[in-house]
């Protein structure tokens, strides 16, 4: 039976912050698979996600930095393409509020569009615009609109992105109660979300959850540097219905979507 693939991205997440203030990742760290990444600089979002979502490097997808300018993402499919294009009969679903992830309108987007699979509801893209109106807000309905998909259709594979950490870090830092409150949010959403996965989870419908990040924060706050802080990353991969995956100890950033896709496949 294939297994179902839900990776949710946090964006901006230090992990040792993370297990301090998320009881929920918290609790997966000592049941699932997990490994430390480390990011390629520059330690952008831009470059990281299309790196974890490609499974390319800096070099083989071209995107520098945010403005996305030279990019090759048209020749680097998204995980949630490659699963389609591997098996037709693939479900997808994406959710973000960081427009370039997902909105053909803006500088991306890393999900490709897929307008024929959106016409056949086979992929469907929630896109809302966190930049604009706060993630506060945004994630928030990345949540719910990510909860209802997954309790009542169950996509095949699905990514799920949430940006409030990562705003909370660039105004406040990354050591205060403000960075702490916003995981403790997220903690929250993701708790949602694997509620959602258990409901429907059983050796006939087994789901991988899938939690990483794009990179770290310095302590006052920022990121894109190569500092050991700035390019500190981790995966964790639980299984609902199925066993952890066998993965190695440790693997790179542009390892993770091949991995993913090999477990879809098995």
């Amino acid at each position: 039976m294939k297994s179902k693939i839900l990776l949710i991205g946090i964006d901006g997440l230090n992990f040792s912050s993370a297990i301090e203030s998320s009881p929920s990742i918290a609790a997966l760290k000592n049941s699932a698979y997990f490994s430390e990444l480390t990011m390629q600089p520059p330690t952008w979002s831009g470059p990281s996600w299309s790196t974890l979502l490609t499974g390319s490097t800096h070099e083989q997808h071209g995107v520098r930095d945010n403005s996305f300018i030279g990019h090759k993402l048209l020749y680097r499919p998204d995980l949630l393409s490659l699963a389609y294009y591997q098996d037709q009969s693939t479900t997808t679903f994406a959710a973000a509020g960081w427009p370039p992830l997902v909105d053909p309108a803006g500088h991306g987007p890393v999900i490709q569009e897929r307008r024929e699979q959106q016409k056949a509801y086979q992929h469907r893209v929630i896109t809302r615009d966190g930049e604009t109106y706060g993630y506060t807000k945004i994630d928030a309905e990345i949540q719910s609109a990510a909860f209802y998909a997954i309790s009542n259709h169950g996509p095949d594979v699905s990514f799920v992105y949430f940006c409030g950490v990562d705003e909370a870090g660039h105004v406040h830092g990354s050591v205060g109660d403000e960075y702490r409150q916003a995981i403790a949010r997220i903690d929250t959403y993701v708790e949602n979300l694997l509620t959602a996965v258990r409901a429907r989870a059983s050796e006939d419908e087994p789901w991988l959850v899938v939690i990483t990040t794009d990179h770290g924060h310095l302590d006052i706050g920022g990121h894109g540097g190569d500092t050991p802080q700035e390019r500190a990353s981790f995966v964790l991969a639980q299984g609902f219905g199925r066993p952890n995956p066998t993965w190695p100890q440790r693997i790179e950033p542009h390892d993770l979507t091949p991995l993913l896709l090999a477990e879809r496949a098995q």
